[in-house]
């Protein structure tokens, strides 16, 4: 028996996930959104929040450009969690994503870089 696939060919689980994830975003998530909820306006990309790919949820992608910013915070220092991530980031790579990891003491410390770096990745900088 396969895995139950929504219409958008992401695993049902996941869109479950992330339904409850778009209501538990840390302080940092919160702000980096309000910032790229503004790339529509001012660049045209549209950026979805804990959004389903395939059987992963993603902090925020930019689906026309294949890239997937990911917010880090303590619980992604740990070894096991750090494999895990490696797994995941190599899978989004195989599916044509590039990944970008910010880590939350970054985004409080260097907010500005944090969106400057999006943008280099994005090409519009």
């Amino acid at each position: 028996m396969g895995v139950a696939m929504s219409p958008t060919g992401n695993d049902r689980a996941a869109v479950r996930r992330a339904r409850s994830l778009r209501n538990s975003a840390t302080e940092g998530e919160k702000k980096l959104w309000s910032e790229l909820r503004q790339f529509k306006k001012y660049y045209g990309l549209h950026v979805r929040r804990q959004a389903p790919v395939g059987r992963y949820v993603v902090d925020f992608a930019i689906q026309s450009r294949r890239l997937v910013i990911e917010v880090d915070g303590e619980f992604h220092a740990q070894p096991e969690r750090q494999a895990a991530d490696a797994r995941r980031d190599k899978w989004l790579q195989s599916q044509g994503y590039r990944v970008i990891r910010i880590a939350t003491g970054e985004l409080s410390e260097n907010f500005d870089g944090c969106i400057e770096t999006i943008l280099r990745e994005l090409g519009l900088a």
